[in-house]
């Protein structure tokens, strides 16, 4: 089996489950006060503590959530109903469903969203931005890899244009985390949502990064647990097992995927010239490669494939099965038709060249 879906889950690491094991198998709340509880409170706090190094933040900055959907619905909802100085909220055109339904939900208390357009690599630029920013304005969000092309925006600069104004900026990371640099005094960013699945984990964890005295209303209400930010027993072996993959993360090499991710691109074009790279050819995630393919369903492409034991994907797991085209590819001005040919090739490092090779070589010439 090749596996080259790994936008949609990373399989679980070794060294991640074993660091989580100790907390799998053990019983105690972190909120208890005897000694099992307060064992598990300082493996908790721990964690939250190298998390937070990773990302160049203070630990208090650090909420731990089940996944990325719970870490960008927070952020985005949180901060904005937190801010009283407007109902104004501005999205890319490339967000994922978690930012764009959370968005709506807003919509649906009154708030104006905006949508930022793209251009046909799928970036947002700071002029597109700079002109829809208001006094009103409450919140940006902006993903900073878009999970079905792969192309990576400019967020220290949309993020510093949105200083400037004293705007709350968000960015889901939850796809570049792994191989972008997780700096979030560098990048500007307010709030940064993480995804653990994306890096090695077993599904069911994520952090949100919240800048210290940004506004925010906890979306989750109960016996206060973080600092009253996130209520509920905290899920101390997902936050362990967050922090040894963000560690295991940080000794990628991050320069040899994107090598491979260039090969496979170049074989990929040459053996279906009608192929087209989807996403900016160079601003991309080191190990994601996304294509159109006209004239054949991208559900065809991933059957014929899959027969061969390769697997991909045609675009967000979270929209497979809808049938309808990718919004990000219509955003970015690609037809219906051509959109629904779609298919989306990511893997980390464990993917060899060799593997590369078969999954180009097995790809279908014709309709």
């Amino acid at each position: 089996m090749i596996y080259l879906d790994e936008s949609a889950a990373a399989p679980v690491k070794r060294q991640v489950l074993e660091a989580m094991w100790p907390h799998l198998t053990g019983h105690a709340n972190p909120s208890s006060v005897h000694e099992p509880g307060a064992a598990a409170s300082r493996a908790l706090e721990s964690a939250r503590a190298e998390v937070a190094m990773h990302l160049n933040a203070r630990p208090a900055e650090i909420i731990f959530t089940s996944g990325g959907t719970e870490s960008d619905n927070a952020a985005l909802k949180g901060i904005a109903l937190a801010d009283p100085r407007g109902r104004h909220v501005l999205i890319s055109a490339l967000e994922h469903p978690a930012v764009t339904e959370s968005a709506a939900w807003l919509g649906r208390l009154g708030y104006e969203v905006e949508t930022v357009p793209v251009d046909e690599d799928g970036l947002v630029s700071a002029e597109a931005l700079a002109v829809r920013l208001r006094e009103d304005t409450t919140l940006v969000s902006v993903a900073w890899a878009n999970n079905e092309v792969g192309t990576v925006q400019d967020i220290a600069a949309l993020a510093s244009l949105c200083a400037e104004h004293r705007v709350p900026f968000h960015t889901d990371a939850v796809q570049a985390a792994g191989t972008l640099p997780l700096d979030v005094q560098t990048l500007g960013v307010s709030a940064m949502s993480l995804a653990g699945h994306k890096l090695g984990t077993p599904k069911g964890i994520g952090a949100l990064y919240l800048r210290r005295r940004t506004p925010f209303e906890p979306l989750i209400h109960g016996g206060g647990q973080q600092r009253d930010l996130r209520s509920g027993s905290e899920n101390v072996a997902g936050a362990v097992g967050m922090a040894a993959a963000l560690t295991l993360a940080a000794d990628t090499d991050v320069e040899a995927l994107a090598r491979r991710r260039d090969e496979f691109i170049a074989a990929v074009e040459s053996r279906v010239p009608r192929a087209r790279l989807t996403g900016h050819r160079t601003q991309r995630l080191a190990g994601h490669a996304s294509f159109v393919l006209p004239g054949r369903s991208g559900e065809s492409t991933l059957l014929d494939l899959e027969r061969q034991g390769i697997f991909c994907s045609s675009g967000s797991a979270c929209a497979a099965g809808s049938g309808e085209p990718s919004p990000a590819l219509l955003a970015m001005g690609y037809s219906a038709e051509v959109a629904q040919s779609a298919v989306r090739f990511s893997f980390g490092a464990s993917v060899s060249s060799g593997d590369l090779a078969r999954a180009a070589e097995s790809l279908p010439l014709g309709p």
